[in-house]
């Protein structure tokens, strides 16, 4: 089964399930996120199918255990030049494994698609809280009802990460 997925909305709403299990992402979200990846990168992020109609980056962070570059595939919301991910991990218990990353080490790698420069750049995760994460996050899943929904899933209040510019 190493077949090379379908890079669509469909596809990637199937493997939610995975990555909100307590075992983490098993083998075809990986797969998913490697064809994605290499995707996004061929073609300057720019995503094919109906994965066009949302913004997505690549976030690349540093393991808060093993020290090694991990790199994600992430939905980002942009408001008034300000740049947010959620960490929902599909509404599982646990916050994604990419979230303790940079927490524990914040200076982040990204790629953003869609109609911004793909190059990639640094920035700093900021993780917000208090009124500025409500009002983050309630604006998110007024555009995108899924992150409601994944809030809804679990008692855990979903992170919510800006992405700072370093200048």
């Amino acid at each position: 089964m190493d077949e090379v997925p379908e890079l669509n909305r469909q596809n990637l709403g199937v493997l939610v399930d995975d990555i909100r299990s307590e075992a983490g992402p098993g083998e075809a979200t990986k797969r998913y996120n490697q064809a994605f990846i290499q995707t996004f990168r061929e073609n300057g992020g720019q995503m094919p199918n109906d994965l066009d109609k949302y913004p997505w980056m690549l976030l690349t962070t540093t393991g808060a255990k093993s020290g090694k570059q991990r790199t994600v595939p992430l939905m980002f919301f942009e408001r008034d030049g300000r740049f947010f991910i959620i960490a929902s991990k599909g509404g599982a218990v646990a916050h994604p494994a990419w979230y303790h990353n940079l927490v524990a080490h914040p200076e982040v790698m990204v790629e953003y698609g869609g109609s911004y420069d793909a190059s990639p750049q640094t920035a700093a995760a900021v993780v917000l809280s208090g009124a500025e994460r409500d009002d983050v996050f309630e604006w998110v899943a007024g555009m995108n009802a899924t992150f409601a929904g994944y809030q809804a899933r679990t008692e855990r209040p979903i992170p919510v990460v800006e992405l700072r510019s370093p200048n």
